[in-house]
């Protein structure tokens, strides 16, 4: 299937726009969770700076960070829920994130369309499930905090 993108009629682009800021509007409000999470946990514990969550914005070079923020976003979760003494499963979210990771990494090679399409929507999949668990931990760690707060007072 060839694309012919100089004749493309003006809808076409537009539609084209709409999807492409779309799906950057996604990615800063899934940039913000992974911030807001990273905040909620102590310096010493963290393996990746807060502020570093904003290169998921980036195209394409999203495609490397998404393997750096899985890894190194599990790693700082289980440093801090050691610290704060916090049951949690092993390496918090590291297999969703990684699942994600490799899906959006071949999402984005020129296969068959069935392939694409397939290897596309596992992906959406993989991203809602750790966008999902990574609001869950931040969640957990504000519940914690309130509670901790609270048995001070």
């Amino acid at each position: 299937m060839n694309i012919d993108y100089e004749n493309l009629s003006p809808e076409m682009m537009q539609l084209a726009a709409a999807v492409f800021m779309i799906r950057m509007l996604i990615w800063v409000f899934y940039a913000n969770t992974v911030r807001k999470t990273l905040l909620l946990v102590a310096p010493e514990n963290r393996l990746i700076k807060p502020e570093q969550a904003w290169l998921l914005v980036i195209p394409f070079f999203n495609i490397y960070w998404n393997f750096s923020v899985a890894s190194r976003v599990a790693d700082s979760l289980t440093n801090e829920f050691f610290d704060r003494k916090i049951a949690e499963e092993e390496n918090p979210g590291r297999a969703a994130g990684m699942w994600y990771a490799w899906l959006f990494l071949l999402s984005n090679i020129p296969f068959p369309p069935f392939i694409l399409i397939t290897i596309f929507l596992l992906s959406v999949v993989y991203f809602i499930v750790y966008w999902v668990k990574l609001s869950n931990f931040r969640n957990l760690l504000e519940e914690h905090e309130k509670f901790k707060n609270k048995q001070q007072d």
